[in-house]
């Protein structure tokens, strides 16, 4: 009696079993069925939808063909202001080379003094730098004024005690900036304190200088 009721509860609970897997199933089916919906149309309507999707496809592709485009012109664009952007300053140069030329070429010929060809090189170098302020170049400022790393370069010192420490004393080179760009550093000289011990040597020098005078 005893087996036979557990074989009666084994058959039940897979009796149960049986029917939540196919409760289980039965939902899945009912929403795959819902995924998977289909939805009649008249076949006039599919070929208008297939018609309406291809052109939107080709509108697609046409304005990424356009963009392309444009990007390409605009990089070719930029690549040729950036070959050509010097044009109209080199045509200014050229001119004043010309002048240039011209002066020596006179010069040579007519055997004129140097007084003469002095001015006529002064003409062509006034002529050069009001061709560079037109154009946003202007010369930075360097003797007497304190080291400013960002314009000016050092390239010797001289110990001195007639100015502070840091002072351009001497500019080999000039600097030029273009508008507040820097386009050379000016060469420089700056000024350097002296040791204490030369100072105190040129004392005791200048001292034995005035006792010698007084003998």
């Amino acid at each position: 009696m005893k087996d036979n009721s557990e074989d009666v509860q084994k058959q039940k609970g897979s009796d149960e079993a049986t029917i939540e897997e196919m409760t289980d199933n039965d939902s899945d089916s009912k929403i795959k069925h819902k995924k998977d919906k289909i939805i009649k149309v008249k076949e006039s309507e599919y070929q208008s939808l297939e018609n309406e999707i291809a052109q939107y496809k080709d509108k697609h592709l046409r304005l990424y063909a356009e963009f392309e485009n444009v990007r390409k012109r605009m990089e070719r664009d930029k690549m040729e202001f950036a070959k050509y952007a010097n044009v109209g300053l080199i045509a200014e140069f050229l001119e004043i080379l010309d002048n240039l030329e011209r002066t020596i070429a006179a010069a040579k010929a007519k055997h004129q003094d140097y007084d003469a060809f002095e001015k006529g090189v002064e003409m062509v170098m006034n002529q050069i730098y009001e061709m560079l302020k037109k154009n946003g170049v202007k010369p930075i400022e360097a003797k007497g004024k304190v080291f400013d790393p960002h314009c000016h370069e050092a390239l010797l010192q001289e110990e001195t005690d007639e100015v502070d420490e840091g002072i351009v004393l001497e500019e080999f080179q000039k600097g030029y900036s273009l508008q507040d760009r820097v386009v050379r550093t000016a060469k420089v000289k700056l000024s350097k304190k002296k040791a204490v011990e030369e100072i105190k040597e040129d004392v005791f020098d200048f001292e034995r200088g005035s006792e010698e005078i007084a003998e």
